[in-house]
């Protein structure tokens, strides 16, 4: 089947088809299963901002377990999340592609609507077609026991975006992302099952969500102690709402004054957004300190790849104030844009005796690097076309070996943007004109000198229209309402 014909049939972007076209073809290139390989752990926060860890210069919030990572790995300067939102930027990360050939490009909801603040049990979000070739199958098909436990939204349980249609043995946590706005719904997903969390229906003595979902993959790990494992933990925190048990909150409660209420909020207005959104991120700075300390007491530490990251920039919903915290440290824009502080995520990965304790790197990646990478480290060969490359020279040290992207390319609903070396290149709607940023001598993107460079601008343009295809879900041009 071609794949014009495959992606009529499943009514998805193009761009997709090429790694279903190779997922046949993994299993002959699959080392022996006896020699025992890697564990990978991508721990995956929530609109938390570039400038949010300790390790990347906030001074106002703790996480001393992400910053160890950093200090005993790698710490990446110039790493890009695959999208300014949720959904779209968990696909590349899954597929491998940027969101021009993506099959997931915006926040789209498909499903039940209503009480979505508990979370409608028909809830869910555009799925990943059938048969899509995602990191989860790359560690199915080596002989790894692959789960996802935290936050999905690639698709409601039933759907071909299910994540036990799409390579993970095991599932705990929200199947919609809209459920999650909320850290104390009446139920989760296990496994394709509905979880009821307190005594009843009705959400009586209702957990904290997150604790459980740290528990369930600190359980995965102890489970497979003995197995090659691909462990996937895209927390909630930071997204809004803000939301944090009372033993958190006491560590930041009378540290700083809270700004007025406006009105402007939505969800719950919290009555100390500043501390609590502290609060949250140092909550899950200790379930990533949980994780770590069991895979040392396990034994595992040394053979365990660790990576933290964030699917976006960070937020200016919900009460959470990212100017205060200066989230996106130094860069321009926050979450739903596709300026540097949208896309620019902190990225820190350690291994033991493989990564270089301490060591930094401005490499230029993307989400959509990871797929090629651990396809690399499995010695395995990634389906043909995508737009990764293995960022595995890099952490290792062997930058001399280090492929390098043309470009790098975003878009988001008439956005686009593309990274080329030291030239970002941004365009808010299809019709404005190219602005164009030097982002060695301008990060926060201030001086535009299209003007300057016409060539530059031209390559980019031309980017912008072959660099992707039109998606007929997700079409970059919105179409214009009809006539009355």
């Amino acid at each position: 089947m071609q794949r014009r014909d495959f992606l009529k049939m499943a009514g998805l972007c193009a761009g997709s088809a090429a790694g279903f076209r190779s997922f046949r073809t993994l299993a002959a290139t699959a080392q022996p299963a006896e020699k025992r390989r890697p564990n990978v752990v991508f721990i995956l926060a929530d609109d938390l901002g570039y400038g949010d860890l300790g390790c990347y210069g906030q001074k106002k919030i703790r996480t001393p377990n992400i910053d160890k990572i950093a200090t005993g790995g790698m710490r990446f300067t110039e790493c890009y999340s695959g999208n300014p939102v949720c959904a779209p930027s968990r696909c590349t990360l899954m597929t491998g592609y940027h969101t021009g050939h993506a099959q997931v490009r915006d926040n789209k909801q498909v499903g039940g609507e209503e009480g979505w603040t508990l979370g409608s049990t028909t809830g869910g979000q555009w799925p990943l077609a059938e048969g899509t070739f995602t990191v989860a199958r790359l560690f199915k098909k080596a002989g790894y026991v692959t789960g996802a436990f935290g936050k999905w939204g690639l698709g409601r349980v039933g759907t071909t975006g299910d994540p036990q249609k799409q390579g993970f043995d095991h599932f705990f946590g929200y199947i919609c992302q809209r459920q999650a706005h909320t850290y104390y719904p009446n139920h989760l997903w296990r496994d394709g099952e509905i979880f009821w969390i307190g005594e009843n229906k009705d959400g009586a003595e209702r957990a904290y969500s997150l604790d459980l979902i740290a528990q369930e993959a600190l359980k995965f790990v102890k489970a497979n102690r003995d197995k090659p494992f691909f462990l996937y933990v895209p927390f909630t925190i930071p997204h809004v709402a803000l939301q944090v048990p009372e033993d958190s909150l006491a560590e930041y409660k009378d540290q700083w004054p809270d700004p007025p209420y406006d009105g402007k909020r939505g969800y719950v207005a919290h009555p100390h957004p500043r501390a609590c959104y502290a609060a949250m991120v140092t909550r899950m700075d200790k379930y990533v300190g949980q994780i770590t300390a069991l895979l040392k007491e396990l034994g595992l530490e040394e053979n365990t790849l660790v990576i933290f990251s964030s699917d976006n920039g960070p937020t200016y919903a919900g009460g959470s104030d990212a100017g205060f915290f200066e989230s996106a440290g130094p860069l321009h824009g926050l979450k739903g844009s596709v300026w540097d502080g949208g896309i620019r995520v902190p990225f820190v990965a350690r291994w033991p005796g493989r990564i270089k304790a301490g060591s930094e790197s401005d490499q230029i990646a993307a989400f959509w690097d990871f797929l090629p990478t651990c396809a690399e480290l499995l010695e395995v060969r990634p389906p043909d076309g995508l737009d990764g490359i293995s960022i595995l020279p890099t952490l290792l040290g062997r930058r001399e070996r280090q492929k390098q992207h043309e470009y790098l390319y975003w878009e988001l609903n008439g956005q686009q943007a593309a990274r080329m070396g030291n030239w970002k290149a941004v365009r808010l709607k299809p019709v404005q004109k190219i602005q164009l940023f030097n982002l060695k001598t301008d990060t926060g993107e201030k001086i535009d000198v299209a003007d300057q460079h016409p060539d530059i601008v031209a390559r980019i343009e031309e980017i912008f229209i072959k660099g992707r295809t039109e998606s007929e879900v997700f079409p970059l041009r919105q179409p214009k309402p009809a006539k009355k």
